[in-house]
């Protein structure tokens, strides 16, 4: 039976170095590999991407042995409620709301949000009005669909919620969407600069959705191991390998201000 973390590391110490328990002992990191280019599956059905190489290191560097839960989004914070996993990594931003239930790592990075739509459409994110009628998809869950359904719904935007990011994406191709809402750098990545996206562009200005960024989600009890991993996450930032890591999926640091 596995040990509780809390009960390893009130049993070990807690070094300073940062080291949260045993060597190798297991964190279940939970993931939803729907989101490229920060969560995803390589063809052999490996997890790659931002998260998966930063959850990697950080991993390492607290000498512990990642086991990667994949979940759907909307089931992380629950999942990790019931112990079911130790630890969300899979671009979860850190918002007041969400701080009520749990515990937060410092920041990994922070992107802004914008909507996607097909150029031409007349449509525009940062003017509501221009959306009333429209059905703008977002994945449940996510900051996305709470600011829609705040900011939009009521000027009469029909907010779809979907499980996975990709059935977003095929529901705005195969016409059932007018748009879509998230992270500009998913949007991107992930959808614009595929041949899925050929003909969509961002519409309207970046949106501020009042998160500060994006951090690993922990239990309330969890702060020796919240501890631990920030240390993990200041040395990669110190030492180079957060950049490394970085530009081998963008042109720009995705840390932000």
């Amino acid at each position: 039976m596995k040990t509780p973390l809390i009960l390893l590391l009130a049993a070990l110490g807690f070094a300073s170095h940062g080291a949260f328990a045993r060597d190798n002992d297991t964190v279940r990191l939970g993931i939803d590999p729907t989101y490229p280019p920060m969560d995803a599956k390589a063809p052999d059905g490996s997890l790659k991407g931002f998260d998966v190489d930063l959850g990697n290191e950080i991993c390492k560097r607290i000498h512990a042995r990642c086991e990667w839960v994949e979940l759907e989004f909307s089931g992380m914070i629950p999942a990790l409620q019931a112990r079911k996993i130790d630890a969300i990594m899979s671009s979860m931003a850190i918002t007041a709301k969400r701080e009520q239930q749990i515990l937060f790592s410092s920041k990994l990075f922070q992107f802004k949000s914008r909507l996607v739509a097909k150029q031409g459409s007349g449509l525009n994110g940062s003017a509501p009005a221009t959306l009333a009628g429209k059905q703008i998809g977002v994945q449940t869950g996510t900051q996305f669909e709470s600011f829609a359904q705040s900011h939009w719904a009521p000027a009469g935007v029909h907010v779809v919620a979907y499980k996975g990011q990709d059935e977003v994406f095929s529901d705005l191709v195969n016409g059932r969407l007018d748009g879509a809402l998230l992270g500009t750098v998913e949007a991107d990545y992930g959808f614009l600069r595929t041949a899925q996206g050929k003909g969509y562009s961002f519409v309207g200005e970046p949106l501020d959705m009042g998160d500060r960024g994006v951090g690993i989600g922990l239990r309330k009890d969890e702060t020796a191991l919240q501890a631990s991993i920030n240390t993990a996450i200041a040395s990669m930032r110190k030492d180079g390998t957060y950049a490394q890591i970085a530009h081998k999926y963008f042109d720009f640091d995705p840390y932000g201000n």
